[in-house]
């Protein structure tokens, strides 16, 4: 998602060679692009048709090299981009052909009542949020985004904060309108409140459920 944050385990041996090259400057600007694998599919066996073609650059903030040649790297998502067509066979990675996706404002967007519009939406997208959170995450586990967010990226980092279905990350991210964007994350949010509240469930991570293994 533009403007949040991506920490990111890389241990693949195609992936560590991006790493590598992305530190070098092999791969310009420090950055690479992060796109949705379709549920079902596998893009080394499906090409372009497994990926989604909406995806965003992921901008290198901070590289640690393990002792075994692993990394561990912080990434901030920058550029919404179009996928148009992929080359599996340059890079040990796979490479694509992209064009940059900007924000397309609707005509209500540019008027008069704009500004208006535009901080009602975000105070109550941010209160949308503020409920999620409190019912899903306990106290400490989350923060409010600073009150300079740009508008038009505050939906997807609040988002980034949230247990989202990939669906509907991918809606976001593929809203061109800063407005409906926010409406959108604001209705997501709020759905996604009523469901935990209903189920007086919390989402948890994978490792809550850990437990030694065993030798039998």
């Amino acid at each position: 998602m533009p403007g949040a944050s991506l920490p990111l385990h890389i241990f693949e041996p195609r992936y560590r060679q991006l790493t590598v090259d992305l530190v070098t400057g092999t791969v310009p600007g420090r950055e690479f692009g992060v796109v949705a694998v379709r549920e079902g599919w596998a893009p080394d066996d499906d090409g372009i048709d497994g990926l989604h073609t909406i995806g965003c650059t992921a901008e290198l903030r901070d590289v640690r090299r393990l002792p075994d040649g692993r990394y561990d790297i912080v990434t901030r998502g920058a550029r919404r981009f179009r996928l148009l067509s992929l080359d599996a066979g340059s890079k040990p990675y796979l490479m694509g052909s992209v064009e940059f996706l900007p924000d397309a404002p609707t005509d209500a967007e540019r008027g008069p009542d704009a500004a208006g519009l535009t901080t009602m939406l975000s105070a109550s997208a941010r209160a949308a949020h503020r409920r999620y959170c409190s019912t899903a995450w306990k106290t400490g586990d989350w923060s409010e985004p600073e009150d300079d967010v740009d508008a038009g990226n505050l939906p997807h980092v609040l988002a980034a904060d949230c247990l989202l279905p990939m669906d509907d990350r991918q809606r976001l991210l593929e809203q061109t309108s800063p407005t409906e964007r926010l409406r959108l994350v604001r209705t997501l949010l709020a759905r996604e409140t009523g469901l935990l509240t209903q189920l007086r469930a919390v989402p948890a991570p994978i490792t809550t459920f850990a437990v030694e293994t065993s030798n039998n």
